[in-house]
Parts: C-alpha cells; structure tokens; sequence
C-alpha cells in the first residue's frame, strides 16, 4: 500500500510499513550509513542515517524508522549534517590513523562518509585503540583497533551464515567484538566463510594474506610455480580490476601468471568434472546397494568445517570427495612431477580462489600425500589483483595464451558447481544421459530457482532419486523438515548464498549485483561451451583413460577423497 510522505519539501510515495532509509533510497535520495545490511534486522548502531521529522524533539535513525502518511523528513538540514559530521569526528577520533597502510585503504566505507562531510581536520582527539591483531585463523585476520562497533559481522554470522561466532563483549569504553569467551579466531565456531568480510565497512577483517609468501617463491629458479583457476576467477578479476570481461580474458590472464614468474597455468574445473563423475558414480552405486543412505556433498569447505562442528552424526555420510581446487591440487603432485622431471618437493603450487575458506582447507592434515602439500598457497580474486597490480601487469595490451596440458579443459557443468545447486544439476544431467531420458526446462528451472531449499525429483529406469539443494545454512531447518517424510538420495549444501559466486574472497555490493552479473556470466557461457559434460571432456577423459590406470598410486583414487572427524570447538 503506498502513501505519501514530504521530503525536503517535495512529496513523494513510500510503501506503508518500510524504513524511511528504504524509501528515500527508491526515490533516489542517499543516506549514509555504515551499520545498515540490506535485508537483515536494523539496529540503528550508527546512528549517521540519523533524519530530521517534523513534530520529534530528537533526530531520528532512518534504516529503522517506519514511514508514516505525510511524515515531514529533513534529510540534510544544518542539524542533521552537524550531528552526522559530530557522530563520524567521533569515530575517527580513536580510530588508526594509517590509512595509507590500511587494507581498506580507498576502499573503506568510514574514509567515503569522512570525505562526503567534508572532514578536512582532526577537531576531536581520543583515546587510540589498541586491541591486539589476531591472526590466529588460517583465513581471516581480525584488526579489532579498527572496529567501529557497526554489529555489520555479528548479524550477518547470526542472521545469514547461522554460526554466530561473533557477538559484542565488555561494557563502556571496553566493548568490543569477539568470540566466545573472547579466544582468538582459531578456537572459535568461525568456519571461514568470509561473509563478514564483505560486510565490514572498515579493514577491522580482511583475508590473511599470502602475497609475500607467493612473491618470494616466484623468484625461486630450482621451483616450478603453478598455478590453478576457474573461470569465474578470471570473470571476477576482471571487474576487480576495473576491466571488461571477454572470452579472451581468460587466456590474457594465463598470459599474465606467466609474466609474474609462474612456469604453469592449469583449470580448477579439470578438477570438478572429476568431482561430478566420482559423485555421480558413487550416488548410482548408492542407490542399487544396500544402504541406499543419503548423500551429502563435501565440496564446500566451510560446510564441511560445520558439519565438523555441529552435525558430527552426519560426518559418514558426506561423500568425502575433496573440493574441486583440491582433487586439481592432488592431480598436479601426482602427474607433474613425471611429465616435467622434477621432484614432488620443487613444485610451488597455488590456487586462486573466490573462497576464503579453501585457505583452511588447504592447510588441513588430511591434504598431503607423502608429507607434501596437495597445495601450498591459496590466494583470493582479492590478492590475485593485487599481486597483479604490484607487477605492473597491464591485462589490455596481453594478447594471451593456452592453460597447459594435461589439466587444461573444464565443461561448462565444472563451472556450473561454482553456483549452488549447480553441482546437483550436473549429477542429475548425467543420469539422465546415462539412462536415456530427457529432462524438462521446468527441472532445471527448480535448481536454479532462488530460495534456501530446493529439490528435485527424477525417475531413471527402476529408480527414483530425490535431490534437496541447500543455499546457505538457513535451508538446514527445512531440510531437517523434509526429512521426515521424504528420502533424499543427494542433498547439495553450500555455505555462501548463491555458492561460491558470492564467495568471502571477492568484493560483492550490498544490492547484489555483482552476484548477478557473475550469475548471467556462468548461465550466459553454456550457448558458447564446446565442452557441455564431464564425458565431452578430453582432458578428463585421457586422465582416466591414460594416467589414472599407468600410475599404481593413484589408481585407487584415493588422492580424490578425505576422511573427517568431529571437531569440538568453543560456542
């Protein structure tokens, strides 16, 4: 229902019930705000949306006051501009001043409000802060001196991501936020999704950096430096980066990890259709056995460190295939040694990732074969750009060139698993192949339909298989649901909304339409995909045909798989 309320004199129409933020935003009017999630609970923590209404003594916060017929709202009147300018002096006025070392640097939402208010000087001096940094985690490093108090993370881990490690500690001057029983990262129920990262409006949190680490190994002669990534990488790099993204970008970026100083390039996605197929393979022995028990994917890192955590009764039951990037990783130890001559301990190998999480991951025990690392490194879309930039790459003027053999092809259903229910799509694609039958465009459309759960139906010959499709750990309550009454033979879960295209190791806007445009990329590439399955593609197909059955270490496919345990962590 719409009414009608006055701002700044004019009259314009509001839906009866919304934040007076919401609608002065739909009618083009911006207020800053730096405590304020989109969809999530208002808190009002801030208070710089703060507005002035016609009839109340006090100012009042925009992102939690509901509009009401013919509200008269001062948006920027002297008083409202004084308080936001006293409000954000304030902030500053204990807050770091070295900004020019600070990650957020030019990208930090207080310095943006800061300079919108025309802050020139220091009028107020306060107390710096001088919590200590904790870099504990193998993924997140939290900079609590630079911590507003925004609440930003607490309620994305509460409300969202559904762990909540994070929760505001202390009183007075010494509140702060921390994690149970206010312990570093690495004994917390935190499981490195990185969710908080992209919502943090300071560099308070921000991904551990291995920058240093890689810069050091490229200078390494008797190394060989590889590298592994997908598409989506290349796609999100390229608006990292400010750029325009063609087909072509992916081989001009090939063309770049060269010229920085690594001596190979291979495809994660190599790595995903072998994910697909030895799911697919166990799901169809599954079903004929005499288990017949559900499967649960384990491809996502950070839902396998909750399952860990918080469903250890299920932890038999995960598939136990590792990640793509992993099972990628493992291969390249495996092969690269023979082809290139040189020993499993001289190879340097890397995984550019939008995943925070598979930092974790790769540092886990269970990723080592021989006492070597499947993968030394994982850098994020984030560092990737920056190491770029740091070799004064210019992308434009690359003319580009091949990944290397042997894991150099991916399908499009490899790129499919880098969205959530994309993997169960490609599972299912391949039974029906395998059985002769012709799915329906509305099938599809269920998978990749919006919402935290989903599932699908599908009759195979003698069987019926039922796939449930998780986004995001809210859906877990409805599948707990479901389960009562219906068998599910694969349910698909993956930690970040949307899957990893909405990953914590890449920028993603508050309106989501980054998210949507790396969405209309993956779907937009399938007309162009010469390689639609993982049986189209040769790569895999001579992997299986050639190395896996030569090599007597890897034939048992165990450099596929993982085992996990229960891990018992502070709440």
């Amino acid at each position: 229902m719409l009414i009608t309320i006055e701002v700044n004199s004019k009259k314009l129409k509001a839906e009866k019930g919304e934040t007076i933020l919401n609608a002065l935003n739909r009618n083009g009017i911006n207020i800053p705000t730096l405590c304020r999630l989109r969809d999530l609970t208002p808190t009002g923590a801030c208070r710089i949306c703060v507005v002035e209404v016609e009839g109340e003594d006090m100012l009042v916060t925009a992102c939690s006051e509901p509009v009401r017929e013919w509200m008269k709202i001062e948006t920027h009147s002297p008083r409202v501009i004084r308080a936001r300018k006293a409000i954000v002096e304030l902030l500053l006025s204990n807050h770091p001043d070295n900004c020019l070392y600070c990650d957020r640097n030019l990208n930090c939402e207080l310095q943006r409000i800061a300079s919108e208010l025309n802050i020139r000087e220091r009028r107020l001096s306060g107390k710096k802060m001088t919590l200590k940094l904790d870099q504990s985690s193998p993924a997140i490093t939290r900079e609590l001196s630079k911590c507003i108090l925004c609440g930003r993370c607490v309620r994305i881990c509460e409300e969202v991501v559904k762990v909540n490690t994070l929760d505001f500690i202390g009183k007075g001057r010494a509140i702060h936020i921390g994690t149970a029983m206010d312990k570093d990262f690495n004994f917390s129920s935190c499981i490195h999704c990185g969710q908080c990262l992209n919502v943090c409006p300071t560099g308070a949190l921000h991904e551990k950096y291995n920058i240093g680490e890689v810069q050091d190994y490229l200078t390494k002669k008797d190394t060989l430096k590889v590298i592994q990534f997908s598409p989506l990488v290349a796609f999100s790099l390229a608006r990292e980066m400010g750029l325009k993204y063609s087909q072509n970008f992916d081989k001009k970026l090939n063309e770049a990890l060269y010229r920085i100083g690594f001596d190979r390039v291979y495809c994660t996605g190599f790595g995903s259709d072998i994910m697909i197929n030895e799911l697919t393979e166990m799901l169809e022995n599954n079903k004929t056995g005499k288990l017949n028990d559900t499967i649960y994917t384990s491809h996502c890192p950070a839902w396998v460190k909750y399952a860990e955590q918080f469903m250890p009764g299920i932890l038999e039951k995960l598939s136990g295939l590792k990640s793509p990037q992993q099972i990628t990783g493992a291969v390249i130890k495996a092969l690269v040694p023979g082809i290139e001559a040189v020993n499993p301990e001289n190879i340097y190998s890397v995984s550019a990732t939008l995943c925070t999480a598979a930092k974790y991951e790769a540092r886990r025990d269970a990723m080592t074969r021989k006492g070597i690392s499947d993968i030394e490194t994982i850098l994020t879309v984030r560092e990737l750009a920056q190491l770029l930039r740091l070799y004064g790459i210019n992308m434009d003027v690359l003319d580009g060139r091949n990944v290397d053999e042997p894991m150099n092809l991916a399908s499009f259903s490899a790129l499919m698993t880098e969205i959530s229910g994309g993997l169960t799509e490609s599972v299912v694609k391949i039974i029906a192949q395998n059985n002769g039958i012709e799915l329906s465009s509305s099938d599809m459309r269920k998978l990749r339909a919006a919402g935290d759960f989903r599932e699908l139906m599908v009759r195979a010959g003698e069987h019926e298989y039922n796939f449930a499709v998780i986004d995001g750990l809210a859906g877990l309550d409805m599948l707990r649901s479901k389960m009562r009454s219906v068998h599910y033979d694969m349910v698909e879960i993956m930690v970040c909304q949307s899957g990893c295209v909405n990953g914590g190791g890449v920028n993603s806007d508050e309106n989501g339409e980054s998210v949507r445009d790396r969405l209309k990329m993956i779907y937009k590439s399938e007309e162009n995909s010469a390689i639609k399955m993982p049986v189209d593609n040769p790569a895999v197909r001579n992997f299986y045909e050639k190395w896996l059955p030569l090599d007597k270490d890897i034939s048992d496919k165990k450099i596929f798989r993982n085992k996990y345990s229960k891990k018992d962590v502070l709440l």
